[in-house]
């Protein structure tokens, strides 16, 4: 069987190590190179060229963008089919992308099935899908990709979060804004929340209430719903400081959900919400918001 090489690119390793297994698991015998920003994968694309690419848009010393562009300028990387993955999907970032040659694009947070339907799309474009769908194993209907960092650790006990359907084939499609869920705060947390805010997950999107927001993690209340959100799920919270201000697409995932309130069928919950960014741009947006000592009064979901 022809080895498939493909190069994962994203300054968050919990992202990483995510998008490997959903690879790994759906594609045998796939190779899998990785580098933690676009100036790393610059250099180890110029020594060996990769059969597909998947890249996040915002990393320290060079962006997604940037590299993009570079490999349009590669004889050796022209055609090579680079998937853009991230939390970027308002209409200008999306024609940039579209500008500069990107094949196709993934929005923050994603299922695994979309994952694998996006690779397998770029790489039957590309003529490399019969080398690995020759010995791929039967999969699960299942949208297990968000938690299969806990799948791993409890030996595929963890509970499955439904996916969305994979968008049409033929057609490039950024991932839709969805408007947060009302939600007013619940008694007696008004005074003490920081801030509202829009945490957008595989199964869903849930508006926010901010507790306390640090450079490591966000404290959040979230009203109650069915799917009930999963520890270890990647998911983008997004900010927005002030009227009319910039937003903030933070990249995460739930380290820890607990009921608000002292009983079984509390109606509120308290995620704690770690980042995985380690962009300078988003670390110094974090920097001055915490320092304002507020979070925004009003949100406007963005793309």
């Amino acid at each position: 069987m022809s080895k498939v090489n493909v190069l994962v690119v994203d300054d968050a390793s919990f992202i990483r190590d995510l998008v490997k297994k959903g690879l790994r698991d759906h594609f045998p015998g796939i190779q899998i190179e990785e580098a933690t920003n676009g100036r790393k994968a610059q250099q180890m694309l110029a020594r060996q060229p990769a059969d597909l690419i998947l890249c996040d848009w915002e990393m320290p010393e060079m962006s997604g963008l940037e590299l993009l562009t570079w490999c349009r300028q590669q004889d050796e990387l022209k055609k090579v089919p680079f998937i853009m993955v991230t939390s970027r999907g308002d209409k200008e970032n999306v024609v940039q992308a579209i500008q500069a040659g990107v094949s196709d694009f993934i929005g923050k947070p994603f299922s695994n099935d979309q994952l694998t339907s996006k690779v397998k799309k770029a790489l039957s474009r590309a003529g490399k899908l019969a080398a690995l769908t020759s010995s791929a194993p039967k999969m699960l209907s299942t949208g297990a990709f968000a938690n299969d960092s806990l799948a791993a650790l409890t030996g595929g006990k963890a509970d499955v979060i439904k996916s969305a359907a994979p968008a049409p084939a033929a057609a490039f499609q950024p991932p839709a804004a969805a408007a947060p869920r009302p939600s007013a705060a619940p008694a007696g947390q008004a005074s003490g929340g920081r801030g509202q805010a829009q945490l957008r997950l595989p199964s869903g999107v849930l508006g926010c209430m901010i507790k306390a927001l640090s450079l490591k993690d966000a404290h959040l209340v979230v009203r109650r719903g069915e799917p009930l959100p999963q520890v270890l799920e990647s998911a983008v919270l997004d900010l927005e400081q002030g009227e009319g201000g910039e937003v903030a697409r933070l990249n995460g995932y739930l380290h820890a959900i607990a009921a608000l309130e002292p009983k079984p069928d509390s109606e509120w919950l308290q995620l704690t919400f770690r980042f995985v960014d380690r962009d300078p741009q988003k670390l110094d947006y974090l920097s001055r918001l915490i320092a304002r000592g507020t979070a925004q009064k009003h949100f406007s979901p963005g793309a």
